[in-house]
């Protein structure tokens, strides 16, 4: 687990360090928003619940068209069990899990025009809490890490920024066994401060 974080950190660390030297512009801000998160699997309500995210961001220009912008932010995740959760696990009525993860996205910045910029890349995801009903009950439910896939748009005012994006998990997160596959899904929808 410690070894994964070291490396986590060490990827996102390089790849800010080697597009730093062929970098023409460099920006640095703050950004933050609402999550909606939903978590893919049979123990779990297929909607969408509320959360939000808080983090900074640089920027760092590859030309006048792209750009690598690592981000790091704090995520935090509330989920909303369905009835057969409790059952099929053997957990006393749990009905609602709230995750904080550090999230780490590395994202390819196209500037389609002025206004408009896309954005595509990997994301890490280091979790950083459990929801105490399942320390209770004695069990690691979520695994210490996952990976997803960023894909969304950012509109460029000055110095402010509004962003919506769309995150797939790739990650089985489920920690206690093979019976449900757990992958996160997120829409982001925030704005940003270019200091």
């Amino acid at each position: 687990m410690y070894i994964m974080k070291k490396q986590i950190f060490a990827l996102a660390l390089i790849s800010f360090l080697s597009t730093s030297l062929l970098a023409q512009k460099i920006q640095v801000g703050f950004k933050g928003g609402a999550t909606m998160n939903k978590l893919s699997g049979k123990t779990f309500k297929e909607e969408f619940s509320f959360g939000y995210h808080l983090g900074g961001f640089v920027s760092v220009g590859l030309g006048k068209k792209f750009a690598i912008q690592p981000e790091v932010m704090i995520n935090q995740i509330n989920l909303d069990s369905s009835s057969n959760f409790s059952a099929l696990y053997q957990f006393n009525k749990i009905t609602g899990v709230k995750l904080k993860y550090l999230t780490i996205p590395v994202l390819l910045n196209y500037n389609a025009g002025k206004l408009l910029t896309l954005q595509a890349g990997p994301q890490f995801g280091i979790l950083l809490n459990k929801s105490n009903s399942f320390i209770q009950n004695g069990k690691d439910a979520f695994k210490s890490g996952d990976f997803s896939m960023v894909g969304g748009v950012q509109l460029n005012l000055s110095s402010f920024k509004v962003y919506g994006r769309y995150l797939v998990g790739l990650s089985n997160i489920n920690d206690i066994d093979n019976k449900d596959k757990w992958t996160n899904q997120s829409i982001q929808l925030g704005v940003g401060f270019k200091l």
